[in-house]
């Protein structure tokens, strides 16, 4: 399995960074250009959220994990920010914490819709971690069976 790692500030420009990167790690795999916007997007929500809710006015690192192999590419999305008070309720479509500004709340479902696995985990005060991954060509055709 390929693997690589990249950690970087919190701050909204870093998120088109890191979707572009993953991306670029991913073509190896071969995606279908549908099957490369969905991992940039769920990329993009994960990184967007560890910014706006993991870290809020302050500054933090944001770690993003990839391996590809198998076609299939594994991700994972963390922080040591605030972390979630309730996970449950953070998973539920249109819920969100901020209310007042251009956020609706959907997130997550984006992720666990766009991609083949998806997971959460949180501790309040120590920060969040979101792991999914993307079956890619043959392997996503044989799930959709």
């Amino acid at each position: 399995m390929n693997k690589m790692s990249l950690s970087f500030l919190s701050r909204p420009e870093n998120e088109v960074f890191a979707r572009n990167a993953v991306a670029a790690f991913a073509l190896p795999l071969n995606p279908t250009l549908s099957e490369l916007s969905d991992v940039k997007t769920a990329v993009s929500e994960a990184v967007t959220n560890a910014i706006v809710h993991g870290y809020g006015e302050t500054e933090g690192w944001i770690k993003v994990d990839c391996g590809i192999g198998d076609g299939t590419i594994h991700i994972t999305v963390s922080d040591s920010g605030k972390g979630i008070e309730d996970l449950s309720q953070a998973l539920t479509p249109f819920f969100t914490t901020l209310p007042q500004e251009e956020h609706s709340g959907m997130g997550f479902t984006i992720m666990q819709t766009f991609m083949s696995s998806f997971s959460v985990r949180s501790q309040k005060g120590e920060g969040t971690e979101v792991t999914m991954s993307k079956h890619f060509g043959a392997r996503a055709d044989e799930d959709a069976r």
